[in-house]
């Protein structure tokens, strides 16, 4: 094959990696392109063209970290990961890994990880990649790779869900919950709750977000009942999709734009969290952009003089 084709053969488990390790679309995608301009340009031939590339995209993806942890502390309001409706690699043998790597709750819990640990994570028990492997892809031993992956395993494990969802069920539940949320069902909502469900809103200081997080089902019950009925009157529209491996939909403004994504994270039953990307500067992958504060204010505007 030519290096293109061998590049881009390679090219979703590179963007896999990458996304996991920045929880980040675009910056994943420009990590993805600088491996292979960096490819392209060496006059060596790799012994193994999947180490080179996957070694040079965590390289770059490390370094990317760690000048977007410095803004991500500085960042106004709740950060959550970019959306991703569909991860392109694909292994059958790890699905399980991939599948949960990739959700909201586990890349927020990446997030708790240093750059080293966060990369050696993503290499070791997400891809299965062995130890010298991940010690030549960070630059490490494999001893110090070792007690690396030991820390982020137990950093992993100790804010982990001790009971996962079956898949059918977390399905239906999902369902009757966006049934609940058209319908403006706020006793069928708030029957779908944890007590303790916290629904949170990333706008980044670019749209309309939540003052706060809602904690309690009553609490986020009454707001989605009251919203969601006043945004239908606007023609605000929502269709149901898989977000990072997880029951969401994706909001879009009476012209068809994006206007924001809402994941649930289901276990035991129940939603457990509930989480809004509405940061257009997030949502650009998916499509043109709503105006979110021109939606807000026709909102405002819609709701019942007293």
């Amino acid at each position: 094959m030519s290096r293109t084709e061998e590049f881009q053969e390679l090219r979703p488990l590179l963007f896999s990696i990458a996304y996991r390790i920045l929880g980040s679309v675009g910056e994943a995608e420009d990590a993805v392109q600088e491996t292979w301009l960096r490819y392209e340009s060496t006059a060596t031939e790799p012994r193994s063209v999947k180490a080179y590339l996957s070694t040079t995209v965590t390289r770059i993806a490390i370094d990317v970290l760690r000048s977007a942890r410095v803004r991500r502390e500085q960042y106004v309001g709740d950060w959550l990961p970019e959306p991703l409706l569909d991860d392109p690699y694909d292994d059958p043998a790890r699905a399980a890994e991939l599948a949960d790597s990739v959700s909201l709750a586990a890349l927020l819990l990446l997030e708790r990880l240093s750059p080293l640990e966060r990369a050696v994570f993503v290499l070791r028990e997400v891809f299965d990649f062995g130890f010298p492997e991940v010690a030549a892809a960070v630059g490490r031993s494999e001893q110090a790779c070792r007690q690396l992956a030991s820390r982020a395993r137990r950093h992993m494990a100790a804010g982990r869900p001790r009971f996962e969802a079956d898949r059918e069920e977390r399905d239906e539940l999902a369902s009757r919950f966006f049934d609940a949320l058209r319908e403006g069902d706020v006793d069928g909502l708030q029957g779908l709750l944890a007590a303790d469900v916290a629904m949170v809103g990333d706008g980044g200081g670019r749209a309309p977000r939540l003052a706060r997080a809602v904690v309690g089902a009553s609490n986020v019950a009454r707001l989605l009942g009251s919203v969601y009925p006043r945004m239908a009157r606007i023609e605000v529209t929502f269709e149901a999709h898989e977000l990072n491996g997880q029951p969401g939909a994706v909001f879009h403004d009476r012209d068809g734009k994006v206007l924001h994504t809402l994941a649930l994270d289901v276990r035991d039953g129940r939603v457990q969290a509930i989480r809004t990307v509405i940061n257009p500067d997030k949502l650009r992958h998916l499509g043109p952009v709503a105006d979110a504060w021109a939606v807000h204010r026709e909102l405002l505007a819609s709701r019942p003089a007293r």
